[in-house]
């Protein structure tokens, strides 16, 4: 890397997508630096502790770097001993619990990113670019009803042990909450799926639905279609239930925990506040398709960032696309060998 006071680039999120972005932007020989609000890969280390990814292994792997497994599809332990071991061997530059508060654009060109550690101590970083790869796993879709906030419930599913014996509510019915409502199933939890649609999702894996939809059929699993939640209590739901040309219907269950597992978003704070324009609907950025640079000239958006509440348009595979051809436009900027 060349010294220089001021860095060539800032990467916010120590993602596999900024990662990939930190490895290339090393061999292309950039001063540059991860900024990351928790560990590496902080979202993966917030999955279910016994998952096992839904994608295959070579399709997850960053920097040439071979993901070796047991199985075609790693386990989240795999990957975050993966990812790990990555950083080390490429010793990238990342600054993990460092929290960006504001991407602050300069008068002059470049920009100044203002931090905060887990001290809550204040710090800042000067650079000619900065690349916004900060997912969206710790930003949950909110239903908005009274009792969401209660200790029971969760925007995200940990693990099944703990629910032995007891009443669980799932809403959602996509592949996450098709798999939490199996795995709580198996670990003998009486589980109630709630879904505002018809049926489970299209996009719920093909090798799931068999098995939960028989679970629903035999009745080990419960699943109410055409309904949503009103309102949370303790150990309790309440739901209206409203089937196409029927009256609407009252629903109380009993629940000890609730998991409401309904989707994320990408919140565009840091993007607004640096002056880039974003969908007013979906949130997502302006992108230029060929190089993820948002509206403000030097800040880039890859992954998930930069697509607000269409998360589902990207992917860690796609994301890394994004990162290879950012890198590849701003090196071609900065004129580096």
């Amino acid at each position: 890397m060349r010294a220089t006071s001021t860095l060539d680039l800032v990467i916010v999120g120590a993602g596999p997508i900024g990662l990939e972005a930190g490895i290339r932007a090393k061999r292309a020989g950039l001063a540059f630096v991860l900024l990351d609000e928790g560990p590496v890969v902080h979202a993966i280390s917030r999955y279910p502790t016994y998952m096992t990814f839904f994608t295959t292994s070579e399709r997850l792997e960053i920097g040439g770097h071979p993901l070796v497994t047991a199985s075609d599809k790693p386990t989240r332990k795999e990957a975050l001993d993966y990812y790990r071991k990555v950083v080390q061997n490429e010793a990238l530059p990342v600054r993990t619990y460092t929290h960006v508060r504001l991407v602050e654009p300069c008068a002059g060109g470049g920009f100044v990113v203002h931090t905060r550690d887990e001290h809550g101590r204040a710090g800042a970083v000067e650079a000619r670019a900065v690349m916004l790869a900060t997912g969206y796993f710790g930003h949950p879709k909110h239903l908005g009803v009274p009792g969401e906030d209660l200790p029971h419930v969760r925007h995200a599913f940990d693990e099944a042990h703990p629910s032995f014996g007891r009443d669980v509510l799932i809403v959602g019915a996509g592949s996450s909450a098709a798999d939490a409502a199996l795995d709580l199933y198996r670990a003998g939890a009486r589980v109630t799926m709630v879904h505002r649609g018809a049926t489970f999702r299209p996009s719920l894996k093909y090798w799931i639905r068999p098995n939960l939809e028989n679970r629903v059929k035999e009745g080990s699993i419960t699943a109410h279609f055409h309904t949503v939640v009103r309102a949370i209590a303790p150990e309790r739901v309440s739901l209206e239930q409203r089937p196409p040309g029927q009256p609407a219907r009252q629903l109380e269950l009993r629940a000890q925990r609730v998991y409401l597992l309904t989707g994320y978003y990408a919140p565009p704070d840091l993007l607004h506040a640096a002056g880039a324009r974003t969908h007013p609907e979906t949130l997502a950025a302006e992108l230029d398709p060929d190089s993820f640079e948002t509206t403000v000239p030097g800040l880039y958006c890859i992954g998930s960032a930069g697509f607000g509440t269409r998360t589902s348009d990207v992917f860690i595979e796609n994301g890394l696309v994004h990162a290879e051809r950012a890198l590849a436009h701003l090196v071609a900027r900065l004129g580096v060998a």
